[in-house]
């Protein structure tokens, strides 16, 4: 049996050489190289060509190679066997890290000073709001949204999230579904995004999401900082936000198309802050290093962990 790598965009062999090293009775063969398709029991696949996993007859599990798995179901001809993602404790703390920071920046109106520090201005309104007087709402309350959520807690911060089904997480005010996303909103200073890109998630945060946001808070309007999927926003609608003094400010972490064009006006507006999709990087030795353990599992005849639900997309 062998392990298959599927993807585009990296350096496929040194994904090989770390699972050789992590796998040293497992041949690792490379999509577009000849090799045996029946001895392919499991594949790891980031942005594998459309259909190119059909036609193996033994696969017994697909890994994908990043926290997302919406690249996979890009694939109408994925095979029908289980779907793991990758769950790594360090790109939850790079996450959170990420989030922090940035809830942080908006709360101690970093953008402000920066800007007065272009100007040369002293401003004497120095006044800052304390954390507790301002709302965070994160959408996504899995790993990423959960760790999160407890660390801005300990910042000092009033959390709530929402998710698309109803989730109970122990000293968080949580809501679910489109019923309760009204008064979610309506109590957020500071929208967070980490939900993943699913049919039913994409486009979600256009122009009627956005101006269901609370005004008038603490921080004088709402901001945004998405650092889920690109597919989520709107950036027509986000920009229009901008402009209409609905949104005060955004940072986004990725974009409805990846590297963001150099005519995009995201880059240049002067209440956005942009990030190159590295809110939460996680290092290749620790995702070849899970995958190896999860194939080991199933060796041994375990079951395997962080399957996907196909029906969900996540």
């Amino acid at each position: 049996m062998s392990l298959l790598l599927a993807m585009t965009g990296w350096h496929v062999e040194d994904w090989r050489a770390r699972f050789a090293a992590l796998l040293p009775d497992m041949p690792v063969v490379i999509l577009g190289e000849p090799f045996d398709r029946r001895s392919v029991h499991y594949v790891a696949s980031w942005k594998h060509p459309e259909g190119s996993l059909s036609g193996l007859p033994n696969l017994a599990a697909v890994f994908s190679l990043g926290a997302g798995v919406d690249h996979l179901f890009a694939d109408t001809r994925l095979p029908e066997v289980p779907i793991a993602r990758v769950v790594d404790p360090d790109l939850t703390t790079r996450m959170s890290e990420y989030i922090v920071l940035h809830c942080l920046r908006y709360l101690r109106q970093q953008p402000r000073y920066d800007r007065q520090q272009r100007e040369k201005l002293w401003d004497d309104d120095r006044h800052q709001p304390a954390a507790r007087s301002v709302r965070v709402g994160i959408m996504g309350l899995g790993e990423l949204g959960q760790d999160a959520a407890r660390k801005l807690q300990v910042m000092g911060f009033d959390v709530a999230g929402w998710s698309r089904s109803p989730k109970a997480v122990e000293g968080l005010a949580t809501f679910a579904g489109s019923d309760g996303m009204i008064d979610f909103l309506a109590r957020t200073d500071i929208l967070v995004s980490l939900l993943p890109l699913t049919p039913d998630t994409r486009g979600l945060i256009d122009a009627k999401l956005l101006a269901g946001l609370a005004q008038g808070g603490r921080l004088g309007g709402p901001f945004l900082i998405n650092a889920g999927r690109g597919g989520l926003q709107v950036e027509a609608d986000i920009l229009a936000a901008l402009e209409a003094g609905t949104l005060m400010g955004a940072t986004l972490d990725v974009f409805e198309t990846e590297p963001l064009p150099p005519e995009s006006p995201l880059w240049s507006h002067p209440a956005v802050t942009v990030t190159p999709h590295n809110a939460a990087m996680s290092e290749p030795e620790a995702v070849a290093t899970l995958i190896a353990a999860q194939i080991r599992r199933l060796e041994a005849g375990e079951a395997l962990e962080h399957v996907v639900d196909p029906a969900r997309g996540y």
